[in-house]
């Protein structure tokens, strides 16, 4: 697998990852919302339970403390003189009330007699006096009456101002005189409920809000579904309205969340079946839950991500030097493979390069020993051409060894400009000797054409052109014939090499595939080896379908 394709398959792979992680984090952060809000509404609940415990428990001190009152006067000497017509015992109880009531913070405190009507009170001062009024027909006055005590919460009838009235009966020997009663306002209190900024009120036993922090909310109902059923009558006389209204609980909160409701934390109260309420809205403790949580689950998100970008950067990383170590490491195979070819080639040459060697040398030595001869002979001019041809002849020993020695060093230079001529002299110096012994025919290109420049590595160049001839003296035997043909083109020129041997039909596509070769002692990497070097000089090899031998062309860039 190619780098190409490798990160292709990547690309592909990471592309549902992604959107698999896109998808894990919008579950994450729907996740987190909903345990973020079942959080905050679950801490506000408990936070309201407590709270609304501490509220009753002073709600209850204050009743308590205000349903001593008329137990302790109805048993005072003075409130039973009062209730024997002495106009100066009630004149002194006026005045008892009044200082009890201020001390006691009660909004009045009163006595009536039997029948109803008020004998003393603490507010006797005021025009809104209850002195000479009957209250008869009030429920605490006959419950209290009947069984010695009652309780009522009701709209005041000259005062108009809600309360609660708690009632006591006053006996002398076994005999009712009459009932002494306390009305307590709530205003204080619902004043400091109200600064709680939280819904707190307290509903009776059959629903009906009686004191509350919005006044809006007095005399509603939250049972509006045992409305039609109540007596008219009776709301008219205790609340001042005869049809009581739902409690708008919606008005509380309207931005609540589904998920984190009002929340209503009641606790009962000890007196009368009352229950005292607490409404909380939640919604800006459940949005600022919500906005750390997911500001937590964000930062933990991207964290992970940077680890996991930093893994794979890292792993990237290690794959690239992964990548470049193949790769350095198939170069230097490429590399050793091209020399073990080119070491190969000049094994097979070596017999012929020891020939083309033997002769100069010999020729050297019979041309050194009659040189001597003249020169004793004194005939110079015939001396000094012996020494001419010693000259010639270790001149071309030289480039044959130069030549070895070129085609034998190991590694690449730099591309050079040369022309194509000196690569295809080369390499018929390398085989000149397996020519003439094959007796092929050798048809060269034209002094023009190889004149044309190339831009390559020589030694390379020459090592392809030297596998290519090799292959075609192998192919034609004696007799046969071998041409090189040059075809000029603008940015390149193509070298041919062709033979008229057996040829390679029909194996085309198998000539440049390892170890695949046609000879019985080949190792099939001479062509494989060839093509590399050309793709590595920026040219191409290839083969040529043709009906006779075989062809191959060298596509070499232009100089």
């Amino acid at each position: 697998m190619t780098f190409r394709a490798f990160r292709s398959r990547r690309i592909a792979l990471l592309l549902p990852i992604g959107i698999a992680l896109i998808v894990a984090a919008a579950l994450l952060i729907g996740f987190v919302d909903r345990r973020s809000r079942q959080a905050a509404y679950g801490e506000a609940r408990a936070v309201a339970v407590n709270d609304a415990a501490i509220l009753s428990a002073g709600l209850q001190a204050e009743l308590d403390k205000f349903s001593l009152v008329p137990l302790v006067l109805a048993e005072d000497a003075t409130v039973r003189d009062a209730l024997f017509a002495s106009q100066g015992s009630a004149a002194e109880l006026n005045r008892r009330f009044e200082t009890l009531a201020k001390q006691t913070n009660a909004a009045a405190i009163y006595l009536m007699d039997r029948r109803g009507r008020t004998v003393a009170a603490s507010n006797w001062r005021l025009p809104t006096s209850f002195v000479g009024s009957d209250y008869s027909f009030r429920d605490y006055f006959r419950e209290a009456s009947a069984s010695g005590s009652a309780t009522q919460f009701a709209l005041g009838t000259v005062s108009r101002t809600p309360g609660l009235y708690i009632a006591q009966r006053v006996e002398a020997g076994g005999r009712p005189l009459g009932i002494v009663a306390v009305k307590v306002e709530f205003q204080e209190l619902e004043e400091s409920w109200r600064r709680i900024g939280a819904g707190v009120f307290v509903t009776d036993p059959s629903g009906v809000v009686l004191i509350t922090s919005r006044q809006g909310w007095r005399f509603n109902t939250t049972r509006p579904e045992a409305a039609p059923a109540r007596d008219r009558g009776d709301d008219v006389q205790q609340f001042g309205i005869s049809d009581l209204p739902p409690l708008p609980l919606a008005e509380f909160g309207p931005e609540a969340p589904v998920d984190a409701p009002l929340v209503d934390a009641d606790q009962p109260i000890n007196f009368n079946g009352w229950r005292l309420h607490l409404l909380i809205d939640p919604t800006s403790e459940v949005r600022g839950a919500v906005a750390r949580a997911r500001f937590y689950a964000l930062a933990a998100l991207v964290a992970l991500i940077g680890l996991v970008a930093f893994a794979f950067v890292l792993r990237r990383r290690r794959e690239v030097v992964a990548q470049r170590l193949i790769e350095r490491r198939t170069q230097d195979l490429r590399e050793q493979l091209g020399q073990a070819n080119r070491l190969a080639i000049l094994g097979q040459v070596t017999a012929g390069i020891g020939h083309e060697i033997n002769q100069p040398v010999a020729a050297v030595q019979i041309y050194a020993e009659n040189g001597t001869k003249l020169i004793e002979r004194h005939d110079y001019t015939e001396a000094k051409a012996n020494f001419r041809h010693i000259v010639d002849l270790t001149g071309r020993i030289g480039r044959i060894t130069t030549e070895l020695r070129g085609f034998a060093r190991r590694g690449s230079a730099e591309p050079e400009i040369f022309a194509i001529g000196s690569a295809i002299d080369g390499a018929l110096l390398l085989l000149h000797d397996r020519l003439e012994r094959c007796g092929a025919t050798l048809h060269l290109p034209e002094p023009a054409e190889t004149a044309l420049t190339v831009r390559a590595e020589p030694v390379r160049l020459e090592q392809v052109l030297v596998n290519l001839l090799q292959n075609a003296i192998d192919a034609v035997g004696r007799g046969g014939s071998i041409s090189l043909a040059i075809e000029p083109h603008e940015n390149h020129c193509l070298l041919r090499v062709r033979d008229d041997g057996p040829g390679v039909s029909g194996k085309e596509d198998q000539l440049f595939q390892p170890f695949a070769t046609t000879k019985p002692d080949g190792l099939g990497l001479g062509l494989v080896i060839s093509r590399e070097i050309m793709r590595a000089l920026g040219g191409e090899l290839t083969v040529e379908r043709v009906e006779t031998g075989a062809s191959f062309l060298m596509k070499i860039p232009r100089g």
